[in-house]
């Protein structure tokens, strides 16, 4: 890699890495038909399986991330030993095979309930090798000067796909019904397969690979238990992941059950939402690097947003709470993952993130379901207050526990917008040093 790339700066600053361009111009595609797909697959659930069930929706979405906790481990060993961009490859192909075959079912007339909880179970095993190993190819497509700035444009590829897909699919699902929008995801993953193929492999980065697969699992785990920064930060990823970011499940509940709205009306909240995400995406791609206040901040904003989304009297207010919801939920996450990234040896990473997709998604199991039914036993709204209650203690005993190990501060300041100011002591001392010093 030359300098003159790792030298870049600005937001779009690894476009300037040729891999990095073609990989992102792919990935965009194939995340305006993985959008479309979800909002589909809710559409068919809720509206044409079940009678607004939102028991069997929280199944689905349960069942899409419950192989992640138990083979993302074993998948981050296998991205340490074996060649990424090769992994990639195959689990693309896998992922557009199973999106084939749900498209033949609904146009066919033939979908039964039991079809998309099976098929929602496979995309699950295959995304639990093909999201670690995408997640530690950013490291190997540029340099670690550029990789908070990656990570942040991968969110922001996947977030303006949000913006296009949800609407697109809205429509489409209107117009022509749910067949179409399915069609064009399974289409999608060509994308990605042809940018990785037309890569330069000459130009990459790739990490020290693993001979030996013997205790490979243990050794990522063992690594991980003697980094309790990364455990903070992965407990985070957790609360949020499992009870917080289930808002396939909340917002089509919210839209249906609350406020009578068709499927336009649904699809365009995913819209709305992705303006707030691609917003935290973009501002993600302009830092330098992630920072514990900016973690912590955003962490407190969404367990506050949220709570006010809960209690929106109407579709227009609820929409538009979801912009703030979204810049703080993408602006934890994004923060997460490149801390994660950037505090983890190369020769292990993909193990830790491995661990960490694991602990985001593979909470989902537990999240969804148990969103779903407190949606049928208490009501729509307590799908998202469940999820500002969990994510709020969280902000809180995270917060006290810096305090105490790590001589972190943090101050709440009254009024609109509020401001959470978050510091260390060692800052307040160095601040001391250079004013006595001037």
């Amino acid at each position: 890699m030359s300098e003159a790339v790792a030298r870049r700066s600005g937001t779009f600053a690894s476009f300037g890495v040729p891999n990095y361009r073609i990989f992102f111009t792919g990935a965009i595609v194939s995340n305006v038909g993985t959008w479309m797909y979800r909002v589909a697959q809710d559409w068919l659930v809720l509206t044409i399986l079940t009678d607004h069930s939102s028991s069997a929706l929280g199944i689905v979405t349960g069942l899409q991330f419950l192989p992640i906790p138990f083979l993302a481990p074993y998948a981050g060993s296998i991205a340490d030993r074996f060649p990424k961009r090769k992994i990639l490859l195959t689990s693309q192909a896998a992922l557009a095979l199973n999106a084939l075959v749900m498209f033949l079912l609904v146009v066919t007339g033939w979908v039964e309930l039991w079809h998309v909880f099976v098929l929602a179970f496979l995309t699950g095993v295959v995304t639990a090798f093909d999201n670690p190993t995408r997640q530690a190819f950013v490291s190997e497509m540029v340099p670690r000067e550029l990789v908070s700035n990656a990570v942040g444009l991968n969110s922001a590829s996947f977030n303006s796909a949000r913006l296009l897909g949800p609407g697109l699919a809205g429509l489409i699902i209107a117009w022509w019904g749910v067949a179409p929008a399915m069609f064009f995801n399974a289409v999608s993953f060509g994308a990605v397969i042809a940018s990785l193929l037309m890569m330069r492999p000459e130009q990459l980065s790739p990490a020290p690979m693993r001979k030996n697969g013997k205790g490979a699992v243990r050794e990522g785990l063992r690594y991980v238990g003697r980094r309790p920064d990364i455990m903070v930060i992965l407990l985070m990823v957790f609360m949020l992941g499992t009870f917080g970011m289930n808002f396939q499940i909340t917002n089509a509940l919210m839209a249906t059950k609350v406020y009578g709205k068709g499927p336009g009306e649904y699809g365009l909240l995913g819209s709305i939402m992705a303006v707030g995400t691609l917003a935290a995406a973009l501002i993600a791609a302009r830092r330098e690097r992630p920072r514990l206040r900016v973690l912590l901040s955003a962490l407190g904003g969404f367990a506050l947003c949220t709570a006010l989304l809960g209690a929106a009297p109407n579709y227009t207010t609820f929409a538009l709470l979801l912009v703030p919801t979204g810049l703080c939920a993408l602006t934890m996450m994004t923060c997460a993952n490149a801390s994660v990234q950037l505090a983890s040896d190369p020769e292990v990473r993909g193990r830790v993130m491995a661990l960490y997709m694991a602990i985001f998604m593979g909470g989902t199991p537990l999240g969804a379901p148990l969103i779903g039914w407190v949606g049928d036993f208490f009501g729509p709204r307590w799908t998202i207050w469940a999820g500002s209650l969990a994510c709020g203690l969280t902000f809180l005993g995270v917060a006290v526990w810096f305090m105490v190990h790590r001589g972190v501060r943090v101050r709440l300041r009254a009024g609109w917008p509020p401001r959470l100011r978050v510091w260390t002591v060692d800052e307040v001392r160095a601040a001391h040093i250079t004013v006595e010093g001037d």
